[in-house]
């Protein structure tokens, strides 16, 4: 499998600061995530940000935004929410913008509709369609925790979306919700444009990808036959219920070692 390298969304990063009692600080965490050997980093890349992870030898794979999806499109007003995020990552030269279906609410699962998942699908066919010019890639990220909106949401991409769009698998968030990513994989091998790696014990996310659930040799068995050839994220997420007693920095070391070993 030829990836295009090692990456990393933030958001554990700076909730593991949080946790120990540090405040996040951009230039320690591109630090900390070139010292852990990482390539690149999924940020919003604006000009600030961007020249502190270039002085740190990182690129910029992806953005990640949440949207309200299930939305009419005129009501998502991308040219305010998505153009100039889109703009600024393909001024970076990245390649994945990673769009999050944001559910109808945060507080307590709400199954969407079957017609709030076609609207889904075509709102990613019109922003892939808006941004094609910018030679980015987008991708649906799959964040529901129940079955019913994670099958659905993957529907919104498979069935009700262009083909030029694609999935962004989050291991853990799919195991959460009861499905399986290496599934995912096999069945809709073209579909798959990028990764969030994290490893679970059923709910409770682990400390790093060596310890879980999640078959992470098959994964990347069956990354490699789809031919993926994509960037490898990490999002290792460390809440209370996870204990850890290793340094993110140390994790995020620990499960490249451990990717870099099964790729060989």
């Amino acid at each position: 499998m030829n990836i295009k390298g090692f990456s990393s969304n933030m958001y554990g990063w700076t909730e593991r600061w949080k946790m120990d009692g540090k405040k996040p600080q951009w230039k320690e965490l591109f630090r900390a995530c070139a010292e852990a050997g990482l390539d690149a980093v999924e940020i919003d890349a604006d000009t600030e940000k961007l020249k502190l992870a270039r002085s740190f030898g990182l690129a910029v794979s992806a953005s990640y935004i949440g949207l309200p999806l299930h939305i009419p499109f005129n009501d998502l007003e991308v040219e305010q929410t998505i153009l100039p995020f889109a703009e600024r990552l393909a001024a970076a030269e990245g390649t994945d913008l990673l769009l999050n279906a944001d559910p109808i609410s945060w507080k307590t699962i709400i199954p969407k509709s079957e017609d709030h998942f076609k609207q889904q699908g075509e709102n990613l066919t019109r922003i892939s369609e808006l941004v094609a010019s910018l030679g980015l890639k987008v991708c649906l990220h799959n964040h529901a925790a129940d079955n019913h909106n994670a099958k659905g949401d993957l529907r919104s991409v498979i069935q009700y979306a262009d083909p030029h769009v694609g999935l962004c698998i989050d291991t853990g968030w799919a195991h959460v919700s009861g499905c399986n990513p290496i599934e995912w994989v096999t069945d809709y091998p073209d579909r798959v444009f990028a990764f969030h790696l994290r490893n679970q014990r059923g709910h409770v996310p682990t400390e790093d990808l060596l310890e879980g659930d999640i078959n992470f040799v098959s994964l990347l068995d069956s990354s490699a036959a789809a031919k993926y050839n994509g960037w490898l994220a990490l999002e290792l997420w460390h809440p209370q219920s996870t204990q850890p007693v290793r340094t993110m920095t140390e994790d995020v070391e620990r499960s490249l070692d451990y990717l870099r070993h099964i790729l060989s």
